[in-house]
């Protein structure tokens, strides 16, 4: 171990080789304060070139790396085991913007960019780096693209896999794969990109990306419209997209005791009104890169009201409300925690089939426990919801886990859905992914993680079995 921590320093510098417990325990607990690890050293490179001799060396040691940005994963991505065998490689000092080309609409970053810094600095230049969730100030663009994160303007602009056109990879043997090119027409054979992208680190660790940027949106409007159900929910998405076509950026959908829950319990955000007039709310963002006049939610809503899609609505009459409605929507995981922990669920459907998946999964989950109580919201506009489930008292949920899991995603296989829209596998889905993936489509993952780690040392434990590399 001494001479692994020597010749680590000796690439990255003393100061940035941490074995100390006092200096590494922030690395090793995920955002859920779930899953703990533990590491011979974190390890903090600062370029390209130190990340290529890292992972040449943990190559010729057989050494296990845990690539980490942000360490924002909710399912224990960025979490080493607790064996103590793996070095942790943190992104964080990889931070910089290296340009911006406002011709070309592209940025050129690193991986351990924070999200939000991505965003001012579009901002900045005039143009929109469109990505956002709530933990925007602190995930970093690396993590985001070994995750694939989704977010909120997913139904306008797409995933993390849309918003990419070039990355950077360290393979496991550190052989530096440079695809770092801002091209939106490149025809040459496999798209290799896409293979990093969404593999939580078990192929090669992301070093820099180049990014699309976009126009920025001149005007906005957004409005909380009540429904008695999701199937009017999925109603009103099409007569939104239907009327609004391509400036509708946000469909976001709540259960109304998510939005009471976060009145309740934080101060620092504002229910518009009374919401128990609807059991459902969505959240409605229409963007526009020039000014449409009046406010085209207003006759939009008004057709709703009269096809009796919706029995109550709130618009936004300034940029201040319209966040305070999004705060609504970001905090109510915050609110969630505030009243006992509950169990994460982000799972995919198709829109078509979203009001008969949740119709199905609260009534299974209710006829096996009595005392479920959900917080399901998410982006309706995209097909997927967090479909998070609690208990009074909070214990019961956790201690009925295997239960829970196992009723959710047999409802989503019924609806051939999938178990992870934006989140991941990591540690915490794992075995179900393994038992639920299709045999072939495993196969062919498995085949790629052995022809680019042979040696199996790329974030072990996470998303494939154990032995694939055996």
């Amino acid at each position: 171990m001494a001479d692994l921590i020597e010749a680590l320093a000796e690439i990255v510098g003393k100061a940035n080789v941490l074995t100390e417990d006092a200096d590494t325990a922030g690395y090793l607990v995920d955002w859920t304060n779930r899953f703990h690890g533990k590491v011979q050293a974190v390890v903090r490179p600062a370029t390209t070139q130190e990340v290529s001799r890292v992972m040449k060396l943990a190559s010729e040691t057989g050494t296990p790396v845990v690539p980490q940005s942000g360490n924002t994963s909710l399912v224990g991505s960025g979490t080493p085991d607790a064996q103590g065998r793996a070095i942790l490689l943190s992104l964080s000092r990889m931070n910089k913007i290296e340009s911006i080309d406002a011709i070309n609409d592209t940025m050129t970053v690193e991986a351990g960019l924070v999200l939000e810094k991505a965003q001012q600095a579009a901002k900045d230049a005039g143009r929109l780096f469109p990505l956002s969730f709530a933990a925007e100030g602190t995930a970093c663009l690396g993590g985001c693209l070994a995750t694939n994160a989704g977010g909120t303007a997913v139904l306008r602009y797409g995933n993390m896999r849309d918003l990419v056109l070039g990355i950077e990879v360290v393979l496991s043997d550190g052989r530096v794969l440079n695809m770092m090119r801002g091209l939106r027409k490149d025809n040459t054979g496999y798209d290799l990109k896409h293979l990093f992208i969404a593999s939580e680190g078990t192929l090669g660790v992301i070093t820099r990306a180049v990014v699309k940027l976009f126009a920025l949106p001149q005007a906005s409007f957004t409005a909380l419209a009540g429904v008695g159900c999701v199937q009017d929910a999925a109603r009103l998405l099409e007569l939104v997209k239907s009327k609004a076509g391509p400036a509708l950026t946000g469909f976001e959908l709540m259960q109304a005791k998510c939005i009471e829950r976060v009145g309740q319990t934080i101060d620092s955000v504002s229910v518009p009104g009374d919401v128990s007039s609807a059991p459902w709310w969505c959240l409605i963002e229409l963007s526009y890169s020039r000014e449409p006049g009046a406010n085209p939610l207003e006759s939009i809503l008004e057709e709703a009201f009269e096809k009796e899609l919706v029995a109550d609505a709130f618009l936004a009459n300034s940029v201040k409300e319209s966040r305070a409605f999004w705060a609504i929507r970001e905090s109510i995981p915050s609110a969630d925690a505030h009243v006992g922990g509950n169990l994460h669920n982000d799972v995919s459907i198709e829109i078509s089939d979203m009001a008969d998946f949740v119709d199905e999964a609260l009534e299974a989950l209710s006829k096996r426990y009595e005392w479920i109580d959900s917080s399901v919201f998410g982006h309706l506009g995209d097909g997927n919801l967090h479909f998070n489930i609690g208990s009074v008292p909070p214990e019961l949920a956790f201690e009925n886990e295997e239960g829970i899991r196992e009723t959710v995603y047999a409802c989503v296989q019924a609806h051939n859905g999938s178990i992870s829209a934006e989140h991941g596998i990591g540690q915490l889905k794992r075995k179900h992914f393994l038992a639920l993936k299709d045999p072939l489509e495993l196969e062919v993952m498995e085949r790629i993680k052995r022809a680019l780690d042979p040696k199996g040392i790329l974030n072990p434990g996470k998303l494939l079995r154990d032995d694939v590399c055996a």
